[in-house]
This record gives structure tokens, sequence and C-alpha cells, in this order.
């Protein structure tokens, strides 16, 4: 049979790759590459057996080995397709649940065991190999979710993530390696969790394999493959319908900015540097000690964006918070002079980094609308959520650290220090328009000696969860999307350890219960009321009572928008001091109802009461500029949230 009759009847019977893959590979365009390289059952001639891809364009030589052939490193030699640096080989009778590598032989007689960069599935760790599986055949049921999901302008939905890493959510009691749970018995835990507490998203760290446990999910080896230290492919599927049928989203934190140094992994992956750069200035980071992608490498970008594309297509994610933006955007991000170069203009931008952000967004976005890409960018970089058309990155929503470290530095602060920094805590609102934004509390604000958020702050054991719920509040009502990092809804204590499960037992005390009951609440009214989320990027959806009562440390707002007749009114005392027959101008002469007040006793506080219902009066003398107001007695470190 000739060639090219060969090639036709492969096409109707299993994997291969033709030349325009090899040519779409080359141009950075194959969106669906993953499909072809790596490892994929097929049938060819009618026999049953594994197709392997890998590009390595500097090898002298590619082998496969695994269990199947006893690790022999002569056995399957693959074939170089062309000059792209494309190997192939089918192998017969190999089926799922195989361990392999790549060896890969270079010019000047080296041999590299590499695992599959392509690999779904990978050996449970301390073992590095890639594992043979098939992705096809789950059955999903989340359909109603997905098409409901392609509609989705989520600047106008609720949006309350919950960052978790599974490994140290929960933890088995029964001496189980780790005590991990598996994808399938967290999300019947997980998914009651969330439900109950009302979060519309969870974020999950560490799911692309990764050998080392302390880095989180973090220094990344498998950018194809769920993590196996909680089960297989089609478990973490389970995992993801499941949270789609009980209505809840699914974020992945994705790490594009740098990659894991493991001899295993990706560096210097065929001898040379094919997925970073080749220059240390260029190609390292050297206080992570990690690996930065070559961004100009057209491959490389191609690798990056079919895996974002992989995860929402073969995976049902519904969106990826991309890690560490700042350091792709500045190349001079944590290095010293002489460790970095200018780009062509003498400047520290990062043009190829920028590129590749506008070229991933447009791809992804373009085609799935309603997918949620959310950037760590921690500097003042200008249109960070902006469209790539007018100079933007293109991305759906932005953290704002800025507003993270402002808030945290102040909710430190002794109450009596507070008015000193009054207007930290009000900065972030006047530059709140210029992005989409998320507010987070995320795991990064409680290790490394940075204490939980129950201990950042000052007082005595009772104050310091008055505090807790006081700022909570003060964040619910603020401008922005909300993220929390799990234990910080019910005051976990100590830091965070990947190495141990959440102090889940600390629900048994009154105080935590109490914080619990209260995020619940928190969560309750941000979600009930469309005012709370319709308008976050504008001076539509928000405006300041009296932003300027830093003698008496006291923050009143409302949130407010044109599609909703109910309004939300927060006023928050950052002081221990209570005010009696407090005053308050408000915008008009309405009831203003109570729908929550921090100092209850059933959330931990002293029971000390605020009215039910206020009546607005006018007044002779306008009060912070309205000539209407309430007057009611306002507890110390207590938040107080009325409807109107």
């Amino acid at each position: 049979m000739a060639a090219e009759d060969k090639k036709i009847k492969a096409a109707e019977e299993g994997v291969f790759i033709s030349e325009a893959d090899q040519y779409l590979f080359a141009q950075g365009t194959h969106y669906d590459i993953y499909k072809k390289l790596g490892a994929h059952p097929s049938v060819q001639d009618g026999v049953k057996g594994m197709f392997f891809g890998v590009w390595a364009p500097h090898a002298a030589s590619v082998h496969v080995i695994g269990t199947f052939n006893g690790w022999d490193e002569d056995m399957h030699e693959m074939e170089l397709l062309g000059p792209g640096g494309i190997y192939a080989l089918f192998i017969p009778g190999v089926g799922v649940n195989e361990l392999y590598k790549f060896l890969i032989r270079t010019p000047d007689g080296r041999k590299l065991y590499k695992a599959d960069p392509f690999a779904n599935y990978a050996e449970f760790r301390p073992g590095n190999a890639s594992r043979t599986t098939d992705l096809s055949g789950f059955e999903w049921t989340d359909g109603e979710w997905m098409r409901a999901r392609q509609k989705k302008d989520y600047n106008k939905e609720p949006v309350a993530i919950y960052e978790c890493h599974i490994g140290s959510w929960m933890k088995h009691p029964d001496g189980t390696p780790d005590g991990f749970y598996s994808y399938r018995e967290f999300a019947d835990r997980i998914v009651e969790y969330l439900k109950e507490m009302k979060y519309t998203h969870i974020e999950l760290m560490g799911i692309a394999e990764y050998p080392f446990d302390g880095s989180w999910g973090y220094q990344v080896t498998g950018y194809y493959a769920p993590t196996s230290r909680h089960g297989e492919p089609k478990d973490f599927m389970y995992l993801v319908n499941k949270l789609h049928r009980n209505k809840i989203g699914v974020i992945l934190d994705w790490v594009p900015a740098h990659f894991a140094t493991d001899a295993h992994g990706l560096a210097e992956f065929d001898g040379q540097c094919i997925f970073e750069h080749p220059d240390k200035r260029l190609g390292e980071h050297p206080d992570w000690g990690t690996k930065i992608f070559n961004y100009g490498k057209l491959e490389v970008k191609n690798f990056l964006i079919a895996n974002a594309l992989f995860w929402l297509k073969e995976f049902h994610v519904d969106g990826l918070r991309v890690d560490a933006v700042a350091s792709m955007l500045y190349l001079d991000y944590g290095k010293q002079d002489g460790q970095w170069l200018p780009n062509k203009y003498g400047d520290n931008k990062n043009l190829e980094a920028i590129e590749f952000f506008r070229h991933l967004n447009s791809v992804v976005r373009g085609a799935y609308p309603g997918f949620l890409m959310i950037a760590e960018e921690s500097t003042a970089w200008p249109k960070v959520t902006g469209k790539a058309e007018d100079g933007g990155l293109g991305f759906s929503f932005k953290w704002n650290m800025g507003w993270m470290h402002d808030f945290c530095e102040y909710m430190k602060l002794d109450p009596i220090y507070r008015k000193g920094d009054h207007y930290g805590m009000t900065f972030a609102m006047t530059y709140n328009s210029s992005e989409k934004y998320i507010l987070p509390l995320s795991h990064d604000e409680v290790v490394h000696l940075k204490c939980s958020m129950l201990n950042k702050m000052p007082g005595y054991e009772i104050d310091k969860y008055a505090n807790l719920r006081a700022g909570y509040t003060y964040m619910f009502g603020h401008a922005g999307k909300k993220l929390l990092f799990m234990g910080q809804d019910f005051g976990q204590e100590r830091e965070w350890s990947e190495e141990r499960e959440l102090d889940w037992f600390l629900l048994a005390k009154p105080l935590n219960k109490g914080m619990h009951d209260y995020v619940k609440e928190l969560l309750g009214i941000y979600r009930r009321y469309p005012c709370m989320y319709r308008e976050d990027d504008s001076w539509n959806g928000f405006e300041w009572l009296d932003a300027d009562d830093a003698e008496r440390s006291i923050y009143s707002f409302f949130r407010k928008c044109g599609e909703d007749k109910n309004r939300i009114l927060f006023v928050v005392n950052m002081t221990p001091v209570t005010r009696e027959d407090f005053k308050l101008g408000v915008p008009e002469k309405k009831k203003y109802k109570l729908i929550l007040n921090s100092d209850e006793e059933r959330f931990g506080g002293n029971g000390r009461k605020i009215a039910k219902e206020l009546a607005a009066v006018k007044e002779k003398e306008p009060v912070n500029g309205r000539e209407y107001s309430i007057t009611f007695d306002l507890p110390g470190l207590t938040a107080a949230v009325f409807v109107f």
C-alpha cells in the first residue's frame, strides 16, 4: 500500500500526525495539538494499541520505554516526521495504566529520561513516569450548566470564590497514605459545604501534576494531567460534573509563568532549551529556582494556549486564575542588575509575554465568552482587563492586590491607630473603575509567618473575632467580586499548611461557629441582592455616605444598581468604642431595615442591639452632606447592614 494510502487508512482508524498538524504547531495555532502529541489509544490497520507523539527538535533519536516493553531502551524507536522535530510511534497492544517515558538521546551521547509533556495521567509521586489513560467515554450530565455559561456576563453576576487546596481541606483519619481524599470523595463533601455557604465558585490549587507537595502545585511538570494524588482523570471529571450539577463553577490555578526544573520535566527537554529561553537572564527565576517559558517561541505559545483550551474542553472547567502575571510582564521581576535583559526598546516590558496574553485571551474568550480568565497581577500595569484591540491584555478580571494589602495592613492595626490609616481603606475605590476586580484574601495571606486572618487581628480573643467580622463585612460591601481561602470563613487560627487538614474541630467553639454562620449570612446577602454585584466597576454601583470619618474610624456607604429597587447600606465601626445616638446622613426619606448586625450573640458577639427599623428624618442642617438622617446606637467593632 502506498504511503499516502496508509495515511488515509490511519486517519479513518486512529490517531496520526499529518503535515498540516506539524505546520500548525510550528505556527503556534494548533489548538487541539494535545489530541495528537502525548499518548492516545488508537487503532492502526485493525489493531488496538497506543499512539505516542512528542516534540524534541534537537534529539538524535527518541524511544518509548515503559512497563509494556520492560523499559527496553532499544525496542520502540520513534519516527521523526519532519523538520519541525515531532516524533511519533504506534505501539500495538499497549492499553491504559501503563507507565512510560521518552528516552531522548542527544547528539553528544547523553540519555534523558523524560515524562511526557502532554501526558494526561502521571505516576503517583515520588514516581515521575507518565501513565497511559483514555479520556474518552465519561458521561457528562452538566449540559444545562454549560449552555447557561456561554450566555453569562460575569460582570453582572455574583462571583464569590472559595479557594481550596484539596490535599489539606480535609484528610482521611484512617491512616491512608497522606490522608488524601479522592476527587470523588472530595466532590461529595465539598458540594455539600459550598451549597451550605452559598459560594458561587471554587478555585482549586495544584491540579496540574507536580512533584513536590510543598510547591502547592505552582511548580508544574505535567500541564495536561490532573494530579494523581487524588485519582484518575475521569475522577476529576466526576468532581467537575458534580459541582456543575449543583450550580457551582470551577476555576483552576494555572501557571504559565514558570515551571519546575526536575530532571524528568520540561527543562532542557531534548538536551537543549526548547520550552525555556536558553539565556538564563531570560529563562530563569533566580528567587524561585524555576524556568521561564520562552513566549517568543511559537510552539511554546501553542503548548500553553492549547493547555488552557484542554482544561476548558476536556474537563469543562469554567475559568483559569493565571498565577504570577507580573513576573511574566516585567523582564526584571525578582531580578537584580545583570540578571535580566531589556527588550529591543531598552526597557523592562516583556513584549513577547504581552503578545502571548493577548493571543491567549482572544482565542479562549473569543470562542468561549462565558469562560473566566483571571489575572493575579500585583502592579499598576494598565488595562489588564481591557480589550486587546484597545491596548489591553484581555483578562476577565484582575485580583486587586492593592486592596488586599491595604486591607490587611489596616486590620492589623490596634484600633487606636486606625484613624491614621483611615484612607488606606478608601483608596481602592479611587481606582476601582480602571479594571474589573476580584478582592482576594487568598492562601498567600496566611502562610510564611504572615499569621492566619484571625491572628492578624488585634486585641483579646473576642476582639479578634469581632474585628474579623467587621472586616469581612467591609470586604463584602466593597465593590469587586469576592475570594476567600478555605478556613478563613470559620476563623482558622493557625497558619495554613499543606501537610495537615483545616482545624475543623474549631467549629465546636462558639466564636468559630459564629464566624462560620456570619460569613454564610454575608454570602447570602451578597447573592440575594443584585445591587451587590451588578455594578462593580463603576460609581453607578457604589456611593460613599461618609468616607472621611477618620476620627471615629467609621465607614458608611451603600450599594445600588438601576435594575434593583433595593439598596444595601453598610456602616462599619472599626474601634471598640460604642457610638450612642450615632447619626448618619442618608440618601432619601425611607425606612432602613436592619438585615445584619455583626455583634449578635449567635455570631459570637456581645449581643448589643441595633434598632430593627429606622425611619429617616429631615434635618435642619445637612448631616455628612445629606438632608435626611437616621440615628441609632452603633456598638464598637460592629458592622450594621440595612436594606432600603
